[in-house]
């Protein structure tokens, strides 16, 4: 019966030391993803690490990776500091996507990509129009006020298509 015990404790250290392993990869990739300093580029991978963090992890993990990135792109530049009031909407959007997507997964995959990213890019779009036009009181160029709209749907659709492939390719 010890050996049994020994044998059932052994792989469960295993299996959490894989996946805590797995959950750091994610984290240093979505926090350092910023640095790359295009927003097509970090988003999608930002977006596919939420997916790949929730579908490999679970909810948990996904929502801790949707807290960095956006912190972290405002300290790489990526973020324009007038648009610092939007971290928390930014980081409440990803959550979204963490939660829709989650939701909805075992049931269709690929609506629930679809979907997810459309919530996420509904809410932060609303949001940042009305904060950008009702409490940020500057013009800002339109470069930035186009971060906060299609791009957002583009780079979560991306990152879905990425998680796609990557989780295809992972089960060949």
């Amino acid at each position: 019966m010890k050996k049994v015990k020994s044998i059932v404790l052994d792989l469960v250290q295993k299996k959490v030391l894989a996946k805590t392993s797995l959950f750091a990869i994610f984290l240093v990739l979505a926090i350092f993803a910023p640095l790359l300093k295009q927003q097509f580029v970090t988003g999608s991978i930002v977006n596919a690490l939420l997916f790949l963090s929730t579908t490999y992890l679970g909810i948990t993990a996904g929502l801790l990776i949707s807290f960095l990135p956006s912190i972290f792109s405002l300290f790489t530049g990526l973020l324009p500091l007038p648009l610092i009031p939007m971290i928390p909407f930014i980081i409440v959007s990803n959550a979204i996507l963490v939660l829709s997507f989650n939701f909805l997964r075992k049931k269709s995959f690929g609506f629930s990509i679809v979907l997810a990213s459309l919530l996420k890019f509904l809410f932060l779009f609303g949001t940042s129009s009305f904060i950008i036009n009702f409490f940020i009181k500057q013009n800002l160029p339109e470069k930035i006020i186009m971060m906060m709209a299609w791009p957002q749907l583009i780079t979560a659709l991306m990152g879905g298509l990425i998680t796609f492939i990557i989780l295809k390719v992972s089960k060949a």
